[in-house]
This record gives structure tokens, C-alpha cells and sequence, in this order.
């Protein structure tokens, strides 16, 4: 009997995980979503560039800590954590969760990065095709050609920073972390 009841747990678990991951994923879209409408709603090319490179930023950062969490050897944490360092306790729960944070960061956050550079692309194009009062196909596939380049480029140029680099990167995405887990 203990048996079935583990089974049925253990298939639970990749369930539950993926409605925890679709959960986090409608607030994290909605709320990022809603930030960068209400901070385009009105404004000019500059800050959509501003917001434009804020979320390709920010979907290549999450992709260095998604990346090296699944990299970085635990036992320089061990020693820290042995040694009270702020942030080693959290290293190590970051990477005794490495698949979910490396799906959290490079999927979930890095999706709605790209959905949302996306949307700030379109406002983007619209401002142009007005202020240039030329309507075309080739301003829209200019504009997202380039926001693909950035991205996609970003993060292969972050990827050997990120496996080479992993011990730090977890370090310190650990200390960030502490600075909410006191």
C-alpha cells in the first residue's frame, strides 16, 4: 500500500510542477506585461528603446543564472555556508533545484522577455512608421530581425561567461536571494 501511495506521489510531482510553472508564468507576464504598457502608454521612441533593451537584458541575465545554476559544482557552497557566508545557503538551494531554476529562468522569464520585447518592438515599429510616415513590411521585419539578433546574440555570447563563470554567478544570484530570506 505504501508503495502506490509513493507512485502516486513521485507522478504528482512533474504536475504539480508544471502548474506551479504556468502559474508563475501568467502573473509574471501579466505584471511585466502591465509595467511596460503603462510605461509606453504615451511615451516616446527613447524610452521604448530604454524598455526595449531593459527586457533583452534582462531575459540574458536570467539566462546566465539558469545556465550556470546547472553548471556550478556545490561544494565551494558547502565550505562557504560551513563558514556562514551570506548567500551560500541560498547557493545551495538554487542549485539543489538547479532544473527548476534553470526551467524558471531560461523559460519562464525568458519567454515573457521575449514576448514582452516583442510587444515593446511593435510599439516601437508603429512610432516609426508614423514619424517617418512610411508605411511598411520592411520597418516591422528591420525592428524585429534586430531584437532577435540582440537577444539570440546576447545569449550565446552569456553562455560560456555563465558555464565558465558559474560558482560566481551563483554566488551571487545567492546573495541577492538573502537579501530576502533574512
Amino acid at each position: 500500500m505504501k508503495k502506490t501511495q509513493k507512485n502516486k506521489r513521485g507522478a504528482s510531482g512533474p504536475y504539480r510542477w508544471a502548474l506551479t510553472a504556468f502559474s508563475m508564468a501568467v502573473v509574471l507576464s501579466a505584471v511585466l506585461s502591465l509595467v511596460s504598457e503603462s510605461i509606453l502608454d504615451g511615451a516616446g521612441m527613447a524610452v521604448a528603446i530604454l524598455i526595449l533593451v531593459a527586457f533583452i537584458g534582462l531575459g540574458i541575465v536570467f539566462d546566465v543564472i539558469g545556465v550556470a545554476t546547472t553548471a556550478a559544482d556545490p561544494k565551494p557552497f558547502h565550505s562557504m555556508a560551513a563558514h556562514r557566508e551570506k548567500g551560500a545557503k541560498e547557493a545551495l538551494l538554487l542549485l539543489r533545484n538547479a532544473s527548476r531554476v534553470s526551467s524558471v529562468c531560461n523559460d519562464v522569464v525568458g519567454d515573457i522577455c521575449g514576448i514582452v520585447s516583442g510587444t515593446t518592438g511593435a510599439v516601437i515599429v508603429a512610432q516609426l512608421q508614423r514619424s517617418l510616415s512610411w508605411e511598411s513590411v520592411l520597418v516591422s521585419v528591420a525592428v524585429t530581425a534586430l531584437i532577435s539578433g540582440l537577444t539570440i546574440g546576447g545569449k550565446a555570447m552569456a553562455k560560456p561567461f555563465a558555464m565558465k563563470q558559474s560558482t560566481r554567478v551563483v554566488y551571487w544570484a545567492g546573495r541577492f536571494l538573502h537579501l530576502f530570506y533574512r
